[in-house]
């Protein structure tokens, strides 16, 4: 989705309906052994909508079986159509989260009705490999770069690459700070895979410098991954980092580092960086992660930073959700990512 401030719009012009004289009206009649529905089915309207209800879910999940069986066909691997189903219902279960969530924030008096949000629709990727999914993802958010913030929603973390490749094509005035309990700096010798985005970066040529990574856990990183950020000059903050000086304290320290560095900020928000007991519909969630409260305040930080043109929310499987509870957690997210983008001065 495209976030940018709005001018109002107004409609260009208006239907003009005219209805017959009732007794012209024809009213179709449901049996009685129908109840409700029957009742509800004898108005016009209700049988519109209904059967363009069941018109638009049935081409919807024609649509997702038929992209599975595809990726079934393609790579005979469960795994490619366990992701691909992830990847493309992410979005729209965030989508129809949103619904549930209001515009105002009581505890600030944030009000986000006046604030627009222009929903660019889904990137055509669920059935491709991280490495064809590259040019889709980068046109997407290179086309929204005039805009004040582009927020790339769904996907596991292979999104980050091109995502940061569509803010800064030749990655030297990009700066990259991820939220993340991993470092993502798996080997590239086997494929791009959502363990290596970081690693294909810094392969491709942004410097390490240029890179901070926040939320890192004991116990789900390799050494020899911890051995590579350091000598890539990774700014590297792990959550007792956080624990100890706060999450949103060691954010705004590295906001402030990678704003001397780079023109504009990319930002990466892996949700399995809160707590496991937190958010169950992150596969690489871990206990001992950062507070689902801390990450909402950061979010806001974030957005509010001028520098900051594009981040990512990766990681939500809905498939592993309890209750909504990651659902939820990622509506609110994005409610926090306006707040924070709507404290922003226009110049």
């Amino acid at each position: 989705s495209l976030v940018e401030r709005s001018i109002s719009q107004e409609l260009q012009g208006a239907a003009h309906v005219t209805f017959p004289p009732t007794g012209l009206r024809a009213r179709l009649r449901i049996p009685k052994a129908f109840g409700a529905l029957g009742q509800a089915l004898s108005h016009r309207d209700a049988r519109l909508f209904f059967s363009a209800s069941l018109i638009s879910w049935t081409g919807l999940w024609v649509h997702r079986i038929a992209i599975a069986w595809l990726a079934w066909e393609m790579t005979r691997s469960a795994f490619w159509v366990g992701l691909v189903a992830f990847c493309d219902l992410a979005p729209a279960v965030l989508r129809d989260t949103l619904r549930r969530m209001s515009v105002y924030d009581l505890e600030t008096g944030t009000d986000l009705s006046g604030l627009a949000v222009h929903d660019a629709g889904d990137v055509a990727v669920a059935a491709l490999t991280p490495a064809d999914a590259f040019a889709p993802i980068q046109a997407a958010v290179a086309a929204s770069a005039r805009r004040g913030l582009t927020i790339l929603l769904g996907g596991n973390n292979a999104i980050t690459r091109p995502g940061v490749h569509g803010l800064d094509p030749t990655l030297s005035r990009v700066g990259l700070l991820t939220l993340d309990a991993h470092f993502d700096l798996r080997d590239t010798d086997g494929g791009l895979n959502n363990g290596n985005p970081i690693a294909a970066l810094l392969a491709d040529g942004l410097a390490g410098a240029r890179i901070s990574q926040i939320g890192l856990l004991p116990f789900a990183n390799t050494a020899k991954a911890h051995a590579k950020a350091v000598a890539a000059g990774i700014s590297v903050r792990t959550a007792r980092d956080c624990s100890a000086q706060g999450f949103t304290a060691v954010i705004g320290q590295e906001l402030d580092r990678l704003a001397t560095l780079a023109d504009v900020i990319y930002v990466d928000f892996d949700i399995d960086v809160i707590d496991r007991a937190q958010m169950p519909a992150a596969p690489g969630a871990r206990p001992g992660g950062i507070a689902v409260h801390a990450f909402f305040a950061a979010a806001r930080l974030i957005a509010a930073h001028p520098k900051v043109r594009v981040v990512d929310l990766t990681e939500f499987d809905p498939s592993l959700d309890v209750a909504a509870t990651g659902a939820l957690t990622a509506a609110r997210w994005l409610a926090e990512i306006l707040a924070g983008f709507s404290q922003r001065k226009v110049p």
